[in-house]
């Protein structure tokens, strides 16, 4: 019983996440990221005068063969025009000890990547993030999930000027 109630309270302190503003993920068939898999996610920005955490959030397993990943990143408007777009890499691995990095259990790691730290967006309305993989491969293997997650930026407070 004690389990039970400790694991509800865990539950509870996750769900309530005041700073979410947006999260979800996509799982990869079978484990696979095909180079043509573009992955897209849309939110709606309601206070343009806050500014935001975009994070792209990855899950693989111990088995991926590489140590590090690169992604293109797109942010969009709701018009479908690209306000911002750039090629980042991450680290899985410690590229000397082939150590995992990122939070894991098992053989599962997971990895958010900070695409915008603080950002102020134009105008209140939707967007949508893409990520798509860039590792010269047609098929990426051991790429469980694609994500991507949308935060109030710690410390962030809305413009003075704004009404």
């Amino acid at each position: 019983m004690k389990y039970l109630i400790l694991f509800s309270f865990i539950l509870l302190l996750e769900s309530c996440d005041s700073s979410r503003v947006y999260e979800d993920f996509q799982d990869m068939d079978q484990g696979f990221w095909h180079s043509d898999s573009l992955q897209s996610f849309s939110f709606e920005i309601e206070d343009a005068a806050v500014k935001y955490n975009l994070l792209a959030t990855f899950r693989h397993a111990s088995a991926y063969p590489f140590y590090n990943l690169y992604f293109q990143y797109s942010l969009l408007d709701s018009s479908g025009n690209v306000i911002k777009k750039a090629l980042k890499e991450h680290h899985f691995f410690d590229p000397k000890t082939g150590e995992p990095l990122g939070s894991g259990l098992g053989d599962l790691f997971d990895h958010e990547v900070m695409l915008e730290e603080s950002y102020s967006f134009p105008n209140g309305g939707r967007y949508q993030i893409q990520l798509q993989q860039r590792m010269r491969m047609d098929t990426l293997a051991y790429i469980l999930s694609v994500g991507a997650r949308v935060e109030i930026a710690n410390g962030a407070q809305k413009n003075e000027n704004s009404s």
